[in-house]
């Protein structure tokens, strides 16, 4: 998972932690974590609240303590909504400087990609519905 997910800018401990999630049960303490991937409490602890905040992972509370513990996150539509957020916003931006831009040719681009960032919104939006759709016939 780690030689997946680094060349996309995720550092080496959170991909790690990521494919040990996808493989455990039930949610893990940091305690666990460290154990098994031999990583340091705050190691593990950055790379938990980093993957969620890809919204990668989930915290779940356990009742009576304030330990967390950590699951893989299964709700693929809303990884998928976070990353259109972003994509909207990006186009957003590349056409405010498409409108100030210096010069046609840097206007033009930035328009470009502003129009390629919000198809992939688009495409991600429909497969999004594709794959609901499909879960409801199964």
């Amino acid at each position: 998972m780690a030689r997946l997910l680094t060349p996309w800018g995720v550092p080496p401990v959170a991909a790690r932690l990521y494919g040990y999630l996808l493989l455990c049960p039930r949610p893990v303490s940091l305690d666990q974590i460290t154990e098994d991937l031999e990583i340091s409490k705050s190691s593990a602890s950055v790379a938990a609240r980093l993957l969620e905040s890809y919204t990668l992972a989930r915290r779940h509370s356990e009742a009576g303590t304030k330990r967390a513990l950590y699951a893989v996150a299964d709700d693929y539509e809303a990884m998928v909504r976070q990353q259109n957020r972003l994509l909207d916003a990006l186009a957003g931006q590349l056409n405010a400087g498409a409108e100030i831009a210096a010069s046609k040719a840097a206007s033009a681009r930035l328009r470009e990609m502003a129009d390629f960032y919000r198809g992939m919104r688009g495409a991600m939006e429909d497969a999004i519905s594709r794959w609901t759709r499909g879960r409801r016939r199964q």
